[in-house]
């Protein structure tokens, strides 16, 4: 069950090493947890789900538009702590987290499949040590997971 957590943003960016790596204005920031197991066709099923999201307010205020309907971008962040089971110990465990390989394959593949939809995309470094910034807007934060 592939995860994403959308935060919708009027701003966000993200540094590597004192560098900026990614950076939008208005959209949606993606942090994107991969599970053992997830395929392709679920990363395109969450890609067209988090694209057709109608979660931007149209001209009545009404959470109506979704983030191509605003021209907006999408900052995609893997995230594979979005896995981390702490039901036990203090430890957290991500043994349902993928293993990197697979999971940049899938990353990459959804950030193509969202690309693919007209909307810009803009990336974090995969397994880099990030500093994620961001202004939630509303604040609108949703989970979608398959």
């Amino acid at each position: 069950m592939m995860r994403a957590v959308l935060q919708r943003v009027s701003k966000a960016s993200v540094t590597v090493e004192g560098t900026v790596v990614g950076k939008i204005d208005r959209g949606w920031m993606v942090l994107l947890g991969i599970r053992r197991g997830d395929c392709r066709e679920t990363a395109k099923w969450l890609a067209e789900k988090c694209v057709g999201l109608r979660a931007f307010s149209d001209e009545a205020g009404k959470m109506n538009l979704s983030v191509r309907d605003v021209s907006g971008s999408m900052l995609i962040v893997s995230q594979f702590t979005l896995y981390g089971d702490c039901i036990k110990g203090r430890r957290p465990s991500f043994d349902q987290a993928e293993e990197p390989g697979i999971a940049n394959e899938l990353y990459e593949f959804f950030c193509e499949q969202v690309a693919a939809q007209g909307v810009s995309v803009e990336k974090g470094i995969f397994r880099a040590d990030m500093q994620v910034s961001l202004v939630n807007d509303g604040p609108v934060t949703l989970i979608v997971e398959r």
